[in-house]
């Protein structure tokens, strides 16, 4: 079992930055691959991005490749999601999400958080 918790989402303008967290606690972390969805009022979960434990792989959706970045604490067990250039269409609930598979594939994710939202304003 893997439990997530988001948070750091919040209200900024277009062109700001944004840090989110994901704290994990759970099994053997490293084992997972952590991804980011957001969903936004009215449209389907969207893919945000992903990344191993060690870092030593990420994969991005184009609509935020150059602008997002994903890290990670290890000391701390939490994930990180840094948004940078943020515009009004990034805005959406994001959730942060763990399994044990690939990094390029989007699906098959077991565990989710409760989501943190975020709103940029224009």
């Amino acid at each position: 079992q893997v439990q997530l918790v988001e948070s750091g989402g919040g209200l900024v303008q277009a062109g700001g930055s944004l840090r989110l967290s994901c704290a994990a606690s759970g099994r053997t972390l490293r084992r997972y691959v952590m991804g980011w969805f957001r969903q936004a009022p009215g449209k389907e979960r969207e893919f945000v991005g992903a990344a191993t434990w060690s870092g030593s792989m990420s994969y991005y959706a184009d609509s935020v490749k150059g602008r997002f970045t994903i890290s990670r604490d290890n000391t701390k067990n939490t994930m990180y999601l840094q948004m940078n250039s943020l515009k009004p269409e990034d805005t959406a609930a994001y959730y942060c999400a763990a399994k044990i598979g690939s990094v390029a594939n989007t699906a098959g994710y077991t565990y989710w958080g409760q989501g943190t939202q975020v709103t940029v304003s224009s």
